[in-house]
């Protein structure tokens, strides 16, 4: 699990919140997180955002 991975964890309701002000066609099943599964869960937000995988990650990463 990499280092951006833990901090998302910590602050995920957090995240998800401020994710979803961003982006209100987001849902919480866009936000399903299993461990081994980040990419499917990026998969999503990549093609509801228009972002690219590293942009999502940011993207999460500065909220």
């Amino acid at each position: 699990m990499s280092a951006f991975s833990d901090k998302v964890k910590g602050n995920w309701n957090q995240i998800k919140g401020k994710a979803k002000q961003e982006y209100a066609d987001l849902t919480d099943d866009d936000f399903l997180y299993e461990e081994g599964k980040e990419d499917e869960m990026f998969g999503r937000l990549q093609e509801k955002t228009g972002k690219t995988k590293q942009q999502v990650k940011d993207w999460l990463d500065s909220l």
